[in-house]
């Protein structure tokens, strides 16, 4: 072997060695980054498993730095690259509840789906827990659809979104700034900054808006005090006797064998009292009206939750959007009502724009 031919393969040797190096450096570097997770290997879902489907634990990080924990529905006997669906929601809720019936639903329809929990809830990361914000949760979505793109079983040109009750206007929101998710579904879709700014059926005024603005401003000093983010609690239980119709439904979801889970924010403390704060200026659906990309409205017609949905198709551009209304159904019934939910509209809806 001539000294030429040493060198050279000295050369190759010195050069994976550096590659292989330079990798483990960013392997560390970003295991440095990435919150350390507590995920749990049990099936503590609020519905069964299916046969048809895989299923496994994810992890994956947002632009802020924040680790999220997602469940994976991969269907079985199926091969090559698959259109993929990130889901997420109710507010409140976490991801082994309507959200991941919705993603294993979809999975046997043969997509790819995994159903996240949002930033600071559930076994996802960030710090302080149980807070909301307009911005890192649509980046939420945006960071799922990261994640998916660079898996080998999935084709990031077919990449759409489900939100489910207030995750419905962060996923059109995730529409409206990330072209890369070809289609959206909201499912009983809460628009929730206008419900934080005024209140239910727009019925607060900009006195009383003031007036929440001091109250949460004056809980704010309360919990740099104590040192601790105080929570404002989840479904009321009891349940009191005058309450209305929809929040005997949350209860009758939430609170009960149907739909409690140990992790849930509504089943259980609810978000921190200063939550709010983050919606009343940030107007959400700002540039619905620029969203290309196609998308779906779903809504029961007995919702009290329904005027949500109306006008925010109402504000929608183009050929390729579509409300539907479930006749009869209620808000809450979208969340794990399967008779109801119109999944067969769904996947012939992604099947369409997911091409």
């Amino acid at each position: 072997m001539n000294r030429t031919i040493i060198a050279l393969m000295l050369m190759l040797v010195i050069t994976m060695g550096a590659t292989k190096a330079m990798a483990a450096k960013n392997n560390q570097a970003q295991g440095r980054n990435m919150e350390e997770l507590k995920l749990t290997n049990a099936w503590d879902k609020t519905f069964l498993q299916s046969a048809n489907i895989q299923h496994s634990k994810v992890t994956f990080v947002n632009r802020y730095g924040i680790t999220l924990a997602a469940d994976m529905y991969v269907p079985k006997g199926v091969v090559g690259r698959l259109p993929a669906i990130a889901v997420s929601g109710p507010f409140g809720a976490v991801k082994e509840q309507a959200a991941g019936l919705y993603a294993q639903t979809m999975a046997e329809r043969g997509f790819l789906t995994i159903a996240f929990d949002p930033s600071f809830t559930g076994e996802s990361g960030g710090q302080p827990r149980y807070v909301a914000s307009s911005d890192i949760n649509t980046e939420d979505f945006s960071a799922a659809v990261d994640f998916l793109s660079m898996q080998d079983n999935v084709d990031p040109e077919r990449i759409g979104i489900i939100g489910i009750c207030g995750w419905g206007g962060m996923a059109v929101n995730a529409a409206a700034i990330d072209t890369r998710i070809k289609a959206t579904v909201a499912s009983t879709m809460y628009d929730m900054s206008r419900v934080n700014a005024n209140g239910y059926f727009d019925s607060m005024d900009s006195e009383q808006r003031c007036k929440l603005r001091k109250q949460l401003n004056a809980q704010r000093i309360v919990d740099a005090q104590k040192g601790m983010y105080e929570l404002g609690g989840g479904v009321p239980d009891p349940l009191p006797a005058d309450a209305p119709q929809f929040v005997k439904d949350y209860y009758a979801y939430y609170k009960t064998n149907r739909g409690y889970h140990v992790r849930s924010l509504n089943s259980n403390g609810g978000w921190n009292k200063t939550s709010a704060l983050s919606f009343i200026n940030m107007p959400l659906l700002s540039y619905s009206d620029e969203i290309r990309s196609a998308v779906l409205l779903v809504h029961g017609e007995k919702a009290h939750s329904r005027y949500f949905s109306e006008d925010a198709f109402g504000k929608l551009q183009g050929d390729n959007k579509e409300l539907m209304i479930i006749p009869g159904a209620s808000h809450v019934d979208l969340y794990d009502r399967a008779d109801i939910i119109p999944f067969d509209k769904m996947e012939t809806f992604f099947n369409n724009y997911l091409k």
